[in-house]
């Protein structure tokens, strides 16, 4: 018989060389269902009501494609500034400090409770920058004001577009150039027929089925590159609406659509636990294998991404 320490020792061993294949084999797999892209379309003002009510057939292709949710929620207040802030920062305003539009990095409230090396609380942008300094990043904004919640240098490039047209026009032409790891498209304009016309008017979800052409338009585009398998597309809002207005504490304006597809992404699934804004940015992190700060509060969407 073997003495009782070999024994152990044996088995230790015999432990561990099971272990540890498979534990490599999972690095590999999840490397292996990393996105090449991650592309974020943000729809300022587009409540679930609108997707649900107006016709989407491409936000509806990309929700039967990934992982869904209607009942996602903003912050609170909610107005553009805290809710955009909230979702590229991983955190919410109390951590942030982004409590209103007339937020300016050095104009505010409350102090972030941290900063990052960009001077102000780190975003996913600053995040993959520092982690990844030769990664291809872009953000094209139809809203003048959400630049200045990015780091300076951030971005390769960072553009004001003047309408949803343009703005998805750029962001397609700079795709198929340079193929960037990670892009911001926001749309404004679902936004503007809410406050001119009131959210829930058909001119509301005219815009909507704008912002669905134009999504289906990314889409395309992807194909024709041969990169829409490899790409993950992350469609979302900063606020809904009540009225012709928003900023208040109704779950009209807070709650918003949360929408996921792409590779490492679960198909055709309904996501049953709560999601938030500041999830985002976190389950980006995880996407692209990065390390989040530790003053995030968010956290990856465990129903929707692969481990």
């Amino acid at each position: 018989m073997f003495p009782r320490s070999m024994v152990m020792i044996l088995t230790f061993w015999l432990l561990n060389s099971c272990q540890m294949p498979h534990s490599t084999q999972a690095r590999e797999a999840a490397r292996a269902l990393r996105p090449e892209h991650v592309i974020i379309v943000g729809c300022d003002g587009l409540s679930p009501d609108g997707i649900v009510k107006a016709n989407t057939p491409n936000m509806h292709r990309l929700m039967k494609r990934g992982a869904f949710t209607l009942q996602a929620r903003g912050v609170l207040p909610t107005d553009s500034s805290p809710n955009w802030a909230s979702m590229i920062m991983g955190a919410g305003p109390e951590q942030h400090g982004v409590t209103s539009n007339q937020w300016r990095p050095d104009r505010f409230d409350i102090p972030p409770v941290a900063v990052g090396p960009g001077g102000i609380f780190s975003t996913i942008f600053g995040v993959l920058r520092a982690e990844r300094p030769g990664a291809v990043i872009a953000c094209f904004h139809d809203w003048d004001d959400f630049g200045r919640l990015i780091e300076k240098n951030a971005c390769d490039i960072l553009e004001d577009l003047d309408g949803p047209v343009k703005t998805m026009e750029r962001a397609i032409a700079y795709f198929k150039e340079k193929k960037p790891l990670f892009t911001f498209i926001h749309l404004d304009h679902v936004d503007h027929a809410g406050h001119d016309r009131g959210h829930g008017t058909p001119e509301y979800y005219k815009a909507v089925e704008e912002a669905d052409r134009l999504i289906g338009e990314l889409v395309q585009a992807l194909k024709e590159q041969g990169a829409l398998e490899r790409t993950v597309i992350l469609v979302s809002a900063d606020h809904g609406g009540k009225g012709k207005g928003h900023g208040g504490a109704t779950l009209e304006e807070l709650e918003i659509p949360w929408i996921i597809a792409g590779p490492g992404i679960a198909a055709g699934m309904k996501i049953q636990t709560p999601v938030n804004t500041y999830d985002t940015a976190a389950t980006v992190a995880h996407l692209l294998g990065l390390n989040p700060p530790p003053c995030w509060i968010g956290r990856p969407v465990g129903e929707a991404v692969s481990p």
